[in-house]
């Protein structure tokens, strides 16, 4: 219960920041916008195009780790996860607000389950993050994204959401370790501290969910 009202209050202080204490938002907004998505990047910093699209790669993150989760949920996982695509930690905190712990393994495995519980997912997650990661540092300006940050509320959120992800996927990772009987591999605890990376390491070592009985 006080981790269900903790995870409520950082949703609610965290709405309440990007809404009126983020530094104001700026018509230039609507055409970075359309520059990242249809992917004319050559006028925008090479970090705000590595971050943009690793705001896409962080929610298939935790679709990996919550298509588990969300079995035998009271509220499934999936309307959260598919909003976080959209609004990443904004969707996925009220989730945490209303999950249980759940650190068995319930149901049968379905395909929507079995998709994400390959670990060829992870490998591909991993290359789009590297490779965005490296266009970063190619084409990015670490200044140019600071002053941006400071001025632009469409990236400052973005990255304060960034953060924000960073700091809630250890807690589904804990659960995920115990469906899989790997609480004794603390490297794995370790290495999900890691933003984005670690998580996507994980999905590819983590061991496969145990078999369960198709009674369940």
């Amino acid at each position: 219960m006080t981790a269900r009202i903790g995870f409520g209050l950082v949703w609610l202080l965290f709405v309440t920041y990007a809404f009126i204490f983020a530094p104001p938002d700026t018509p230039e907004t609507a055409d970075l916008l359309q520059k990242l998505i249809s992917g004319q990047w050559q006028a925008v910093d090479g970090w705000v195009v590595a971050l943009f699209n690793w705001m896409g790669v962080y929610p298939a993150v935790f679709a990996a780790v919550l298509a588990s989760d969300g079995q035998g949920q009271k509220v499934p996982a999936w309307p959260f996860v598919a909003a976080s695509f959209l609004v990443g930690a904004f969707a996925l905190l009220p989730y945490m607000a209303l999950r249980e712990e759940r650190p068995s393994y319930l149901g049968a495995r379905s395909p929507w389950l079995g998709f994400w519980e390959r670990p060829v997912v992870g490998i591909i997650l991993l290359a789009i993050a590297l490779f965005f990661g490296s266009y970063g540092v190619s084409n990015g300006d670490f200044s140019t994204f600071a002053d941006l940050w400071q001025t632009n509320r469409f990236i400052h959120v973005m990255t304060l959401d960034f953060c924000m992800l960073t700091l809630l996927l250890p807690w589904l990772i804990g659960d995920d370790l115990a469906r899989r009987n790997m609480e004794s591999d603390y490297w794995v605890a370790v290495v999900g501290l890691l933003p984005l990376l670690g998580g996507i390491v994980y999905l590819c070592r983590r061991s496969p969910l145990p078999e369960v009985s198709a009674k369940l």
